[in-house]
């Protein structure tokens, strides 16, 4: 007689950017053992096709009351909507995924027959663009919740030192990429040859207060021979004002990803960031990555080992400088190493394995 295999019900509201790809990789990598649900709701930067880049296998389950801000009628009835979904389903392990969903979840579940993990890609309370109000509330019910029968899983140390403060039921799984299927990409899509005569930085996602759009602007404005392209769009986009900046838009994956792979410098001016998928991928793709000193960030880029992490623009500049002068080959290399030996979905996907089973 053939064993069921275990259920895993992954619920997560902020089906966009990073949080889309390292959901999507996950279950495709889990539902070779176990049997996987993602119970989602809809973002404006959720992919129109993005049910294309899910297993076959992986059951996709709509909440429609599923929404980014607080809203305490459709977040009651997302609440009674996620534990129907569970009731029908009869998960093994419940897996939360993003601030919103790990509020209504922990609460929805009690964590005591099946076994409950959150994963905050990020805490609201260190968004800087609240309010010192909306950061206190939002660190309120962190703790409030921390204090639910549930494991909270970062997905970077950052953000397990942040955990600990909250709640002694901690652990953390660096965020990691399909490496696989990412080369596929890379060696299907037609890139330009990099020109070395004009030097290219490139950053990837939405154009808002997180991004810090005004130092991206301000690095281009003191270095106007060099190119720098946006890729992706956003509500301050009006912020980047400099002539040497080139907007794309939205593009779709495999697009984003030529443009990407035809430039040389990758730069992350973010004000916050829980592990950047965009960073990986950066790092893989063997581009200098020139990043900010925030949790995530720092967490992966080790300044001067493997890229540089910056406070000001001026060391900004300095770093896209050193490329200029070939002096950063051993950079990018342990960058690209770093990659293969942890931040990747294998790596990933096996301690998830291991935390799971070890709970069931």
């Amino acid at each position: 007689m053939v064993e069921r295999k275990k259920k895993i019900l992954f619920i997560v509201e902020a089906m966009g950017g990073g949080v889309f790809t390292y959901v999507s990789d996950l279950a495709n990598e889990l539902v070779n053992t176990y049997d996987m649900f993602v119970a989602y709701g809809v973002r404006s930067q959720t992919p129109a096709d993005f049910k294309k880049y899910f297993d076959e296998r992986v059951h996709l389950i709509r909440v429609p009351n599923f929404k980014r801000s607080i809203s305490p009628i459709k977040d009651i009835i997302a609440y009674f909507e996620i534990r129907d979904i569970a009731r029908r389903i009869e998960p093994d392990i419940i897996h939360l995924h993003s601030s919103k969903a790990g509020a209504l979840g922990r609460f929805a579940f009690n964590g005591k027959k099946v076994p409950v993990f959150y994963t905050p890609h990020g805490y609201s309370f260190l968004m800087e663009n609240h309010s010192v109000i909306k950061r206190f509330i939002y660190r309120a019910i962190e703790i409030v919740c921390g204090k639910r029968n549930c494991t909270t899983i970062a997905c970077s140390n950052g953000e397990y030192q942040e955990t600990l403060k909250l709640s002694k039921h901690a652990d953390y799984v660096n965020n990691g990429i399909n490496i696989l299927e990412f080369e596929k990409i890379i060696n299907d899509i037609e890139t330009n040859s990099k020109n070395d005569d004009e030097l290219v930085v490139f950053t990837l996602g939405r154009i808002s207060y997180q991004k810090n759009p005004a130092m991206f602007n301000e690095i281009a404005q003191k270095m106007p021979q060099v190119k720098f392209v946006w890729v992706g769009d956003g509500e301050l986009r009006n912020q980047l004002t400099s002539p040497n900046i080139t907007i794309t838009g939205w593009l779709d994956r495999r697009t984003a990803l030529t443009v990407a792979n035809a430039a040389h410098i990758f730069v992350l001016t973010s004000l916050w960031e829980g592990l950047p998928i965009s960073l990986l991928e950066a790092m893989y793709m063997k581009k200098l990555c020139i990043v900010s000193d925030v949790i995530g960030n720092r967490d992966v880029i080790r300044s001067g080992y493997n890229g540089y992490v910056c406070n000001i623009v001026d060391e900004y500049v300095q770093g896209i400088n050193n490329y200029a002068s070939k002096g950063t080959e051993q950079l990018i290399s342990n960058a690209y190493q770093d990659i293969l030996d942890d931040y990747n979905i294998d790596v990933m996907t096996k301690k998830y394995k291991k935390i799971y089973q070890s709970s069931i």
